[in-house]
Parts: C-alpha cells; structure tokens; sequence
C-alpha cells in the first residue's frame, strides 16, 4: 500500500514507509521511523541529533535505527533518503484529499491486507477444523497468551468458556505457570492452545516445553509460520501483526481465534444448548443493556 500524490506517484511518506517495511523495529525505533514519515520533505537534510530531538529519543537510538535497517550509520541511511527523493515538496493545498494517506490510514490499510491474506489461508479449511478438534477434545483446555498476546488469549479463554465445560487461561509468567500447565495435564487435559505475538518472552518457549513435557499437543496462532515458538508447536495457524504503528496491531490474529472458537463450536457436543442457557441467564438477571 503506498500513498499516491497527485501525479500518480508514490509520495514522500509511503516511499520513507516502504523504507521501513519487513524490520523488525523496536517501539523507540519506531518512534524515530514515525517522526522520519511526518517530517518527510525535510527528512533528507536532518542530523542525528535533529532527528533524536524531533523523536524524543537520543542520538545514539538514531544510529541504532539506522543500523537496524541495514545501514552502516545515520549518514548512510540519510543518503538512502535523498536517493530516494524523500525531500519532495509534498502535495499542494489543491491535491484531493484522496490522494493523500497519512501513516495512520496506511496502517489500517496494511491490516487490511493481513485480513485479506487470512481469508487466503482460510481457503483451506483443513488446518483449522484439525486444530478444532484437538482443542475441543480437550478437558481441561488451557489457553496460553504472555505479555503482547495475553489480550488474544484472554479473549479466546472468554468466549471458548462460553461453550466449552473447562478453559484454563493462563495469560501471566512466574514460577507458578510450570505447575498450572502440568495440573491442566494432570487433570486430563490433551491439547493447549497458545497464542505467540513479537516479542516473544522466553517465559513463552519455556512452558511450551512444559507442556511437550507433559504430552500436550500444542496448537499455535503466531504471527508467522516461521516464529520462534514453530519448533515447539504441533500446529501453528499463522496471521500476521501490523507494525505501522508505534506498537504491534493484531486484528489477523484476533480474527483467526474467532475462526478457530466458532469451528470448535461445530465441535463440542452441547454447544447450541450451552450458549442458550447462558443467554437464557445473562437475561433473567438483566446483564446487559440490550
């Protein structure tokens, strides 16, 4: 996706956004990366020091940036810039509103993007149902989501206790989480569902080899087919994360473990009738508003 001016072409903001692309940045790096995108025109003429004053960030985070992006230092990537005729004048006053995108209506259409690739992969039922399957079987089901991931997982947990009779949400680290995932095998659990998103903590790779220890067959959304946690996963459902913004979205991944509960759905006997009573009680004591 990239921003057109009025001619047609690329402008200043997209082509610095292309720039930035496929790195896995830090959030303080993508701050610099952000303030680069908003000062786009006079980015080319701007020194480390110029640019770490308009980040909020120090000098030496500036060089770190551009040696993240593959550069030797801050005046190769400053000469990368002018190569790339980021110092454009930027569309007039009389360019369409349009035909102009900002890097937040880039953001929105990169996850747009994420979506449209899952609806792709989705083509295929067959990983998804197998994945339903195994989660669904389980009992107890434990769900795994540390740190940037804990919201999925936490919002998997919610809505699989829905139709599920026993889901165990682990979503925090500690010495206590060996133990929870060994009494969820204990107590018959079979499979476990994890959630992986950048950056991974190494508290993650550690209870997925708890839970291989304990015989669980583990099923994994990540945000690739190729993160870390893949050697430690029997089945990854892969979605990626927007990193346009200065933190991680995860709207593919969010929607895949929709995907994955309704498809458990059509596995779990009783569902139907468990969601009914459910909604047969929220009623009677008027939970909710509508």
């Amino acid at each position: 996706m990239t921003a057109l001016d009025e001619t047609g072409t690329a402008g200043p903001s997209a082509r610095l956004l292309q720039l930035f692309e496929g790195h896995r940045l830090t959030p303080t790096q993508r701050r610099i990366a952000h303030s680069l995108v908003r000062h786009a025109t006079e980015a080319p003429f701007l020194s480390s020091v110029e640019v770490a004053e308009l980040a909020g960030v120090s000098q030496p985070s500036v060089t770190r940036f551009a040696v993240a992006l593959g550069y030797d230092g801050y005046p190769a990537l400053r000469k990368q810039l002018r190569e790339l005729g980021a110092g454009e004048s930027a569309p007039s006053a009389e360019t369409p509103a349009d035909a102009v995108r900002n890097e937040h209506q880039l953001a929105v259409l990169a996850e747009i993007e994420h979506l449209r690739h899952l609806a792709e992969l989705l083509a295929d039922p067959e990983p998804i149902v197998r994945a339903a399957r195994l989660l669904a079987a389980s009992r107890p089901l434990p769900v795994l989501g540390l740190r940037a991931a804990s919201a999925q997982a936490h919002g998997f947990a919610y809505f699989a206790s829905k139709v599920h009779p026993d889901v165990r949400l682990l979503d925090e680290g500690g010495s206590m989480l060996a133990d929870r995932i060994e009494q969820a095998a204990s107590a018959g659990a079979t499979a476990l569902a994890c959630f992986a998103l950048p950056r991974y903590p190494r508290e993650l790779m550690e209870a997925l080899i708890t839970a291989r220890d304990c015989g669980l067959t583990v099923v994994t959304v990540a945000d690739s087919a190729f993160a870390p946690v893949a050697r430690l996963s029997d089945l990854m459902l892969p979605a990626a994360v927007g990193t346009g913004l200065v933190f991680d979205t995860a709207c593919a991944p969010m929607m895949l473990g929709r995907v994955l509960l309704q498809t458990m759905c059509d596995e779990i006997p009783g569902a139907e009738a468990r969601l009914e009573a459910i909604e047969q009680s929220a009623t009677a004591r008027g939970l909710f508003l509508e």
